[in-house]
């Protein structure tokens, strides 16, 4: 995209979008370009719902990945080109109502940490759980974000460059302080190798994608899944609902109440009415 490219991302920066936000847009409207070879000045909306339509009939890629590849575009096209005719009739898709999020079991994370050799990576995604935190939240952790003194976490980049606090676990503290003492990171708790100054997030999920290989978690396990299994667990232990949202960053109650459907802890308590039925007493081998 060349120029293009750059003046958008001046356009992503002076609307204060989060740096994992921007590399996304970026990344995004990258790939529709590829798509078509062709500068995204010569394509229009007939092209955007002919890409937006591959994605959901051919990739069959997740709502989460596709609404934000159509934020992506917008953005490119209201903001950067100024013309926003092209996608103003291509609506956001609505969330599917029968999707629930997956949650990893407490003993099941007892094994997916231990299967994380590095101290690093086991690391950072214990603090993924522990505070409820997004992977690229967590990758983009300072140390002086660490605070031990009222025991919170602030989150510089959350999404929507939001600011918040989340709750510092004693166990994960007293984890935080073993790595520091053998890493000794100056200024990210979890630096990088590459051009990012700290953990790339997608080189996270691959290390954290063969972690669960190999205790036998399915492709469904995510780093997002340690930040649903965060609120769950929460949630089943009898925290608030609102306390809950304030540390997830949820701007609307809505979002936070879907864990209310994945919570089991209520439900196994529940006696079926099938229970307070006598035994049947049907005779045997008859039909």
């Amino acid at each position: 995209m060349g120029q293009l490219r750059d003046r958008m991302e001046q356009d992503l920066i002076l609307r204060k979008l989060s740096p994992a936000t921007r590399r996304n847009y970026l990344l995004y409207c990258r790939k529709f370009v590829a798509h078509y070879r062709r500068s995204p000045e010569e394509l229009g909306e007939t092209e955007i719902r002919e890409y937006l339509l591959s994605l959901i009939q051919a990739a069959r890629v997740s709502y989460a990945t596709y609404r934000q590849i159509l934020a992506a575009l917008k953005f490119l096209y209201c903001v950067t080109l100024g013309r926003p005719w092209e996608v103003e009739r291509i609506p956001f898709p609505r969330r599917p109502r029968d999707e629930f999020p997956e949650i990893v079991r407490q003993d099941q994370l007892v094994q997916l940490f231990a299967a994380l050799r590095s101290l690093k990576y086991r690391t950072l995604f214990m603090t993924c759980y522990a505070a409820g935190l997004r992977i690229s939240e967590a990758c983009a952790l300072r140390v002086e974000d660490i605070d031990s003194q009222r025991m919170v976490i602030r989150v510089r980049y959350a999404k929507g460059s939001k600011q918040r606090y989340t709750v510092l676990s004693p166990q994960l503290l007293v984890a935080l302080r073993e790595y520091w003492k053998l890493a000794r990171p100056p200024e990210w708790m979890f630096p990088g190798q590459g051009k990012l100054p700290f953990i790339n997030p997608n080189s996270a999920r691959q290390v954290f994608r063969a972690a669960c290989d190999k205790v036998g978690l399915g492709t469904w396990c995510t780093p997002h899944t340690l930040r649903h299994s965060f609120a769950t667990h929460l949630l089943e232990s009898g925290t608030q609902l609102v306390v809950i949202q304030a540390l997830l960053g949820h701007s609307s109650i809505r979002t936070t109440t879907i864990y209310t459907h994945v919570r089991t802890d209520h439900i196994a308590t529940v006696t079926s009415p099938l229970d307070k039925l006598p035994p049947a007493t049907g005779g045997a081998g008859q039909r």
